[in-house]
This record gives C-alpha cells, sequence and structure tokens, in this order.
C-alpha cells in the first residue's frame, strides 16, 4: 500500500494480496467494504507494448467476509477476461 493511501486513508485492508496470473493479465482482488459485506472488486492490469494497462472492476454483488469477497472477486475478473479479452481495456 502505497505511503498516500496510508496518510489519507485508502481503505481496503492494511496489506494487499498477492495478484494471481491468469493467462497473460495480473487479478489482485481489491474488495470494496460496505458496513459488514464487502462488494465484489478487483484491479486487472496486463502489460501492452511494454506499457501497464489497468481496468478496475467493481460488481454489484457483495459478500460476507474478505477472503470469501476475494476469491468471488478473481472469479469474477476470471470470467470477464474470458469473455472481453484485451477489450476489457478499450
Amino acid at each position: 500500500m502505497s505511503i498516500l493511501k496510508k496518510l489519507f486513508g485508502g481503505g481496503g485492508s492494511a496489506s494487499e494480496p498477492d495478484p494471481v496470473q491468469y493467462n497473460d493479465f495480473r487479478i489482485t482482488p481489491t474488495p470494496i467494504r460496505e458496513g459488514n459485506d464487502f462488494r465484489v472488486s478487483a484491479r486487472v492490469e496486463k502489460e501492452v507494448d511494454g506499457e501497464t494497462k489497468v481496468h478496475t472492476l467493481i460488481r454489484a454483488d457483495t459478500v460476507s467476509g474478505l477472503d470469501t469477497a476475494q476469491e468471488v472477486s478473481i472469479d469474477k475478473a476470471k470470467q470477464v477476461i474470458d469473455a472481453l479479452g484485451d477489450r476489457l481495456f478499450e
């Protein structure tokens, strides 16, 4: 987590989980706390022509528990990658 997020309250947990490699993409689950639940969210990245492309995936789904939210966030990101591929960054 960057120093700016720590200083200004970046939300989320103190330590970000390691990214998961899926095909040529990196998925980092970033669930968003909403009361006692977590909204499904993930950062999807891919190197394209030497540039890192980034898409923030935020779903309407909410789940209980951070571990479950991270797992669901990764699964949803994989579904979007399978459906859209590189078009995700358009």
